[in-house]
């Protein structure tokens, strides 16, 4: 038994009273956060464990408050040791969409999350105080993860001068037209390993403390271009077209200056983004943190850019730095996964 699982037992039985109960590993996420599942009395609970000197548990429980009291379905936070940085919270179950989703359920599934989607954007402001701005510099960060991590350090490769000024011309484009979309709430994770099947108010939604005020697209994206699951494009595009319509229907976008190409460029250039980024990250979180795991939805992520690229002459130059850097080297993982 690790320190800080001995702590968690000691926590729940000295400080909280529990009586008998059973205590087992819940999930791991990409951060240095624990989950731990404690049954007791019939009851099932969950044990956030975020090491204080590594995580900042202060975004989850604001975040998940100003949700809750929306009416989403977020983990009810019973007790808190902030100090220790241990969180009770309630239980939303076992099953995320990922497993469950096909042809069959999406629609179904898809349809409740975007549901739940729009309640996020219309009910909780943009400039509340709580969500830091998605701004440039961030936007900016977030893509140089695909250089310095994905590029640099998983596959040994550097851009020279004229790829260093396409790429940077890319960026900008990006960072730009993320920049120039309406301003919502942004859950950041928001796609079907963070989303659980519940029968009632379904879907569940975790892992939102890196909430930010952003783009409107930008969960949007998340969802309908999952890294870990992909979708045919025509039946992506009509779900992101028919989420437009409810956008302005709930007044967060004004028709007749987001048409629907001026929307399908949002969500496709925002995708390249996102894209960039994760891929970015999940070749940090194998060099840097040991969790090779992710390395697997690299190319199906590829793939997402690839075909957006093809599509606007604006991403030449990240078309074919993929193209000669990339795809090369990646060729076995890469067959049978472009973004469909």
């Amino acid at each position: 038994m690790d320190e800080r699982l001995a702590g968690i037992n000691r926590w729940l039985t000295e400080e909280l009273g529990f009586g008998e109960f059973h205590i087992a590993p819940a999930s791991a996420d990409a951060s240095f956060r624990r989950y731990f599942r404690v049954t007791r009395e019939g009851q099932s609970l969950i044990v956030m464990d975020a090491p204080p000197d590594k995580e900042n548990t202060g975004p989850f429980r604001t975040v998940a408050k100003a949700m809750f009291d929306i009416g989403l379905n977020v983990p009810e936070i019973i007790e808190a040791d902030v100090g220790n940085g241990y969180l009770l919270l309630g239980d939303l179950g076992t099953q995320t969409y990922l497993p469950n989703l096909n042809t069959q359920s999406v629609d179904g599934l898809y349809g409740d999350a975007l549901n739940a989607l729009i309640t996020l954007q219309g009910k909780i402001a943009a400039d509340a105080p709580f969500l830091p701005p998605y701004d440039h510099k961030l936007l900016m960060f977030e893509m140089s993860l695909f250089k310095d991590w994905f590029l640099g350090r998983h596959l040994g490769v550097e851009l020279d001068a004229a790829q260093t000024d396409a790429w940077n011309a890319v960026c900008a484009t990006l960072a730009a037209s993320a920049l120039e979309q309406p301003k919502v709430a942004v859950h950041r994770d928001y796609h079907s390993r963070n989303l659980m099947i519940t029968a009632v108010n379904n879907p569940g939604i975790i892992d939102f403390q890196d909430a930010v005020a952003g783009p409107i697209t930008y969960d949007l994206v998340s969802l309908l271009r999952d890294c870990y699951i992909a979708w045919p494009r025509a039946r992506v595009e009509t779900w992101a077209q028919g989420y437009r319509r409810r956008a302005v229907d709930a007044g967060l976008l004004h028709a007749e200056t987001v048409d629907a190409a001026t929307w399908l460029r949002w969500f496709d250039l925002m995708g390249v983004q996102r894209h960039l980024k994760a891929i970015g990250i999940f070749a940090r979180l194998n060099h840097r943190d040991g969790k090779p795991g992710y390395l697997g939805d690299i190319p199906r992520t590829l793939g997402y850019v690839i075909d957006v690229c093809s599509r606007y002459p604006q991403l030449a130059g990240l078309a074919a730095i993929v193209e000669t850097l990339v795809v090369q080297r990646v060729v076995p993982e890469f067959a049978g996964e472009r973004g469909g």
